[in-house]
């Protein structure tokens, strides 16, 4: 599992920093693309990576303010003309589909590709077979989500050496074995699941909160996660301004991580009064709180490992 910083900025884009947007490469067997947000100008960064817009699946969005959304319309158009013609979940707040389907259908822009529009409410709002994602709603000027996404834990490896001598053939009953699923040789023989695999491996807990003042609900998002991901559009001292705008700084960041108990804190929405040569800084006074915290700047990507149990 893979996580890319398209866009590292609030509110406009900078020459060396985009508005914000993530993409999350989910490992195999599933190999699609999922994203939060899509400032302007996402399809361009997305050009400058080796992720596929046409592998993309779902589309999470925090909130309407267009640094989190004016990119969407071009991306769904573009994702047609790339081969991508399977459906497309599309989250996000009350007003979503109305600000989408008005602008493709303004442009007259045809789509190769059905999209189911989700409005978001909190509690779960997506299950596959591997991932469940829930929403809480946070405190920003405007009706704002974070969303946490939770992997199912899998089973660790087969002892295939103990299965042959178990005389376990290989073939369809191995993979009933890898699923958890116990099994009875025609002599009558039990064969346990547990006791011919390893040790299993959890499941990854990606927190990634909208623009946001500190709150509950965001330390709830947090809570014991792999990596949150959180705003911070302000430096430490500049609480007083960052709250007035519904916003966090880099300490407030950093105290909901060390509160969640998470692993691991990745901060961005920077704001354009900070340049890249800032970054160091913000990072710094993170740290001083939670030492596993980083900032990104647009491209940056990084794997988040499984841990085994």
């Amino acid at each position: 599992m893979e996580i890319w910083f398209l866009g590292t900025g609030a509110g406009r884009p900078m020459k060396h920093r985009n508005v914000t947007s993530i993409a999350l490469r989910l490992p195999d067997p599933d190999c699609s693309l999922w994203m939060f947000d899509a400032g302007e100008g996402t399809q361009h960064q997305l050009m400058r990576t080796p992720l596929k817009l046409g592998k993309l699946e779902a589309l999470f969005v925090t909130h309407l303010h267009g640094d989190h959304t004016y990119g969407i319309p071009g991306l769904l158009s573009t994702r047609s003309y790339v081969g991508g013609n399977s459906p497309l979940q599309l989250f996000g707040p009350p007003g979503i589909r109305e600000m989408i389907e008005t602008a493709l259908t303004l442009s007259s822009t045809h789509l190769d590709y059905e999209i189911t529009y989700h409005e978001v409410f909190e509690g779960v709002i997506y299950q596959t077979e591997r991932y469940t994602v829930e929403a809480l709603p946070l405190e920003h000027r405007i009706p704002c989500f974070g969303y946490r996404i939770t992997e199912c834990e899998s089973q660790g490896k087969l002892n295939v050496e103990l299965l042959q001598q178990l005389g376990v053939p290989a073939g369809p009953l191995f993979g009933r074995i890898k699923k958890g699923e116990d099994i009875t040789l025609p002599d009558g023989t039990l064969i346990r699941a547990a006791d011919v695999t390893g040790t299993p491996v959890c499941g990854r807990v990606i927190a990634i909160a909208g623009d946001t003042k500190p709150c509950d609900n965001a330390s709830r998002l947090a809570q014991n996660a792999d990596l949150l991901v959180h705003e911070a559009t302000f430096a430490a001292g500049q609480e007083e301004k960052a709250h007035l705008y519904g916003h966090s700084t880099t300490v407030e960041a950093a105290t909901t991580a060390r509160d969640a108990n998470a692993k691991r804190l990745i901060m961005t929405h920077f704001s354009t009064r900070f340049v890249e040569e800032d970054l160091a800084a913000l990072e710094e006074e993170a740290r001083a709180i939670f030492p596993n915290s980083s900032a990104a700047h647009d491209l940056y990507h990084t794997e988040v490992p499984r841990v085994r149990g």
